[in-house]
C-alpha cells in the first residue's frame, strides 16, 4: 500500500507551540529575534524567518 500524502515521506515532528496575541513574545533561539510565541512557552521558538529557513534545510525530498 503506498501513500502520495508528504506525511509519508517527512519524518520530522512539526509540532508548534501555540501563538499569542501578543506581547510578550518568546526569543527566536537562532537570531534572538521575537516569535509568534507567547514568552511563557518552554522550549524552542523561531521567528518566522529563522523557521522558514529550518523548514527549507529540513524539507523531505521525494
Amino acid at each position: 500500500m503506498t501513500d502520495d500524502s508528504d506525511d509519508a515521506y517527512c519524518l520530522v515532528d512539526a509540532t508548534r507551540p501555540p501563538k499569542t496575541d501578543g506581547p510578550p513574545y518568546a526569543e527566536c533561539v537562532q537570531c534572538r529575534k521575537p516569535t509568534e510565541y507567547p514568552e511563557t512557552y518552554k522550549g524552542i521558538t523561531l521567528c518566522p524567518v529563522c523557521e522558514w529557513q529550518e523548514a527549507q534545510r529540513t524539507a523531505c525530498s521525494g
